[in-house]
């Protein structure tokens, strides 16, 4: 029986990856030595279409200026249409190098330096950048936890919404915790963004990693008026392991929010995606399925495996089950140790490299975030170095 592609460990050092780069490490770490399971980046091999796309590509010699082809579009299209149920139009899409670009985007075509912009924290640690960064204010709702599960306190969301927010940054599905939000939430959700005429910006990069006991609706997809309040942030980067191809998307109904997202990209000067990223994101959402529902399958046996070895090994640790991505959200607080000490164990007892809770903002301490998108093989040497690390 052929080995499964996802089961082969293939050597990353010596590729400019931020992941494996001793330099990168020495730097964010204090050594080389670790073993890298940090940044929401897979060590799987993209799908075989996007490579020889991109190979086919490359053999054409000139490399000039370039507007995406309807085919990119309708590609788009058939893929929101037939994995998410969402019918959209080639109008209502832009694009973006990437979704951190497209928040900045949207916080500077929405909103005033001095606005206030509503976050559910612990979440993506970019959410508080680029509203501190745009001069914005941070108003946060922090998300609670029932259940071994995120949960939302809507009537602190909605305490927060009515004190003059204007935008909204969503996580969905929710990065670090792995949460896939239901249809009634978000339904709430929406109801009290239209009472309070707050602009949703939902990022959906983790959209297509729903495992198979879950489902992901964007929130645009949910009614007429959803959609018109709304500006969803999507691209195959997280979904493919092409992150660093720099590809994603914008997605609005709104004819007034996509002219300002235009004139925002204008006074940026940012005219469109190079080349390879169309190339690469054509291919994706016309080949990549069938490697997509491996993949998803494959991560849900190392969820398993960790789970168990946590379990068995680590009682004092508890894993937060993920009904999306390939991320661990892992709460070390039964440990009484600090964020720092926390720290000091993983990387110089266990000699591992994990995401600090505490960068996903308040609510994120005593909490590490582990990558498990990665053979089985290093999954489990991850998880005897997380063993050592608190042992």
């Amino acid at each position: 029986m052929k080995e499964s592609i996802f089961e082969e460990h293939i050597n990353r050092e010596n590729t400019g990856s931020v992941k494996w780069d001793k330099n990168s490490l020495k730097s964010l770490y204090g050594r080389e030595d670790v073993l890298p399971m940090w940044v929401a980046d897979m060590d799987f091999p993209s799908p075989e279409g996007i490579q020889k796309a991109l190979i086919e590509r490359l053999n054409h010699p000139i490399f000039g200026y370039t507007v995406p082809s309807e085919t990119v579009f309708t590609e788009i299209q058939s893929w929101l249409r037939d994995q998410h149920s969402w019918p959209i139009t080639k109008e209502w899409i832009s694009f973006s190098s990437g979704v951190v670009s497209a928040i900045g985007t949207t916080i500077q075509a929405f909103t005033n330096p001095g606005d206030k912009i509503l976050v559910q924290s612990p979440v993506y640690t970019p959410f508080f950048d680029m509203i501190k960064n745009n001069d914005r204010e941070v108003v946060n709702s922090p998300l609670i936890i029932e259940d071994d599960r995120f949960k939302i306190d809507f009537t602190d969301f909605e305490d927060k919404l009515k004190s003059g927010v204007k935008l909204f940054l969503f996580c969905s599905p929710h990065n670090p915790g792995g949460r896939v939000w239901t249809k009634d939430e978000l339904l709430r959700i929406g109801e009290l963004c239209v009472k309070y005429n707050v602009i949703i910006v939902s990022d959906e990069i983790h959209a297509d990693l729903f495992h198979s006991t879950s489902r992901h609706y964007p929130i645009a997809s949910l009614s007429e008026q959803l959609s018109d309040i709304t500006v969803t942030l999507m691209a195959p980067s997280k979904t493919f392991n092409i992150a660093g191809i720099q590809a994603s998307f914008l997605i609005t109904s709104n004819e007034k929010l996509q002219m300002q997202l235009q004139k925002a990209q204008t006074k940026l000067a940012f005219h469109g995606l190079n080349i390879l990223a169309l190339t690469a994101m054509e291919a994706a959402y016309r080949e990549g399925l069938p490697w997509l529902k491996d993949m998803i399958a494959y991560i849900e046996e190392n969820i398993k495996v960790a789970e168990e070895f946590i379990a068995a090994e680590i009682p004092a640790l508890h894993v937060m089950h993920p009904d999306a991505s390939y991320l661990l959200w892992i709460d070390c607080r039964d440990l009484g140790l600090t964020d720092k000490e926390i720290k000091e164990r993983l990387i110089h007892q266990g000699k591992l490299a994990l995401e600090p809770g505490s960068k996903y903002g308040p609510g994120g301490e005593g909490f590490v975030r582990m990558n498990i998108g990665c053979s089985r093989s290093v999954l489990l040497d991850g998880l005897n170095r997380l063993k050592l690390a608190f042992s």
